[in-house]
């Protein structure tokens, strides 16, 4: 063999390297890890004010003040092999149509869910459980309404 057929080798052995998987196993994707994509992609939807019931939101509050949160809150998945159902409580701002919120929140976890965990969504069933109302507003203060939706 020649100096250019031995280079020609070492490059197509190198692509054909590059082309193939790293390597086989297992994937284990969590429930955990479903509900925080779940629950993220739910509080980007307008008209949801915060996830989860009144002892879950009493501890969400508690975490918000000392910085961390817990992006699961009110998410609850069951993930099987190649498919996932999620559930989540949440509760609306007022005055935005409960049906939309809900739809809305439906197709955002959709799709989150199938284009970054890679699993097929059955089914997300939500409950609105409560409807967050703005306080009055105070003369020269904020008011309840210019909290945006949770990020």
């Amino acid at each position: 063999m020649d100096r250019e057929e031995i280079n020609r080798e070492e490059i197509t052995g190198e692509l054909a390297a590059a082309e193939q998987p790293a390597g086989t196993g297992r994937t284990v994707i969590s429930d955990s890890a479903v509900a925080k994509v779940a629950g993220i992609a739910a509080k980007t939807v307008p008209g949801v004010y915060s996830l989860g019931s009144g002892p879950s939101r009493a501890l969400g509050a508690i975490r918000d003040a000392v910085g961390s949160s817990d992006h699961a809150a009110g998410v609850r998945a069951e993930v099987g092999e190649t498919q996932v159902a999620v559930d989540i409580n949440l509760v609306a701002v007022y005055g935005y149509p409960l049906h939309d919120v809900a739809n809305q929140v439906r197709a955002a976890v959709y799709s989150a869910v199938e284009k970054l965990v890679g699993l097929q969504v059955i089914e997300v069933n939500i409950e609105i459980n409560d409807v967050y109302i703005a306080p009055p507003a105070k003369p020269g203060g904020k008011t309840g309404t210019e909290r945006e939706a949770l990020q």
